[in-house]
């Protein structure tokens, strides 16, 4: 049986995060905008007051998982780039220095835990919820729900590339002398270290 004073590093327990504050931040964020859209289903008929309700929990999720949890619980921050002239739109992604790396961090496990399980349920759960809104024919709720999951579903695929680059360079750099080589190849990773 799990000791339960002295729980294992990353198990689901927001005590033993490194930023207790910003992960609960960023739960009750991802919490709020569903249970304002299916205790609004239940409760009210009013479909403006719901919608407008959800539309700004999940601005507030969105901006706040893009621009502080990732970079507070797993290291990671991304962000879109449009050049003027041509108007391509680059990726960019920014990860912390590994462990090993100089200035570098270790990333808390329960942080990660949490992190990577509600990146990845929030979309699951809207599109189980898109599901439903077609079955009962409620087309009025399917655009709320469409928005959520442009929201939820562009942070995770952000988050999952930004992720999969950070690794990526992290295996370059340690063969090389320096790992910032490694995240400034094709422009596609920043080196700057974050706070």
């Amino acid at each position: 049986m799990a000791d339960i004073e002295n729980p294992a590093s990353g198990t689901l327990n927001w005590r033993l995060s490194a930023h207790p504050i910003t992960l609960v931040t960023f739960l009750s964020f991802r919490i709020a905008s569903l249970l304002v859209y299916l205790l609004g289903l239940i409760f009210t008929e009013n479909y403006v007051l719901i919608f407008i309700i959800t539309i700004l929990l999940l601005a507030a999720d969105f901006y706040y998982l893009k621009n502080i949890a990732g970079r507070r619980l797993v290291g990671l921050r991304w962000w879109n780039e449009v050049s003027g002239g041509s108007g391509d739109s680059t990726w960019v992604f920014e990860s912390a220095p590994q462990a090993n790396e100089p200035g570098g961090r270790v990333i808390n496990a329960t942080d990660k835990r949490f992190f990577w399980l509600a990146l990845y349920c929030q979309p699951a759960l809207w599109v189980a919820l898109a599901v439903v809104a077609i079955v009962k024919f409620a087309f009025i709720w399917l655009t709320l729900v469409v928005i959520a999951l442009v929201l939820t579903i562009t942070n995770t695929l952000a988050f999952s590339r930004c992720d999969k680059f950070s690794q990526a360079s992290g295996l370059v750099g340690s063969g090389l002398y320096s790992a910032s080589l490694a995240r400034n190849v094709g422009g596609a990773l920043v080196s700057r270290f974050f706070r």
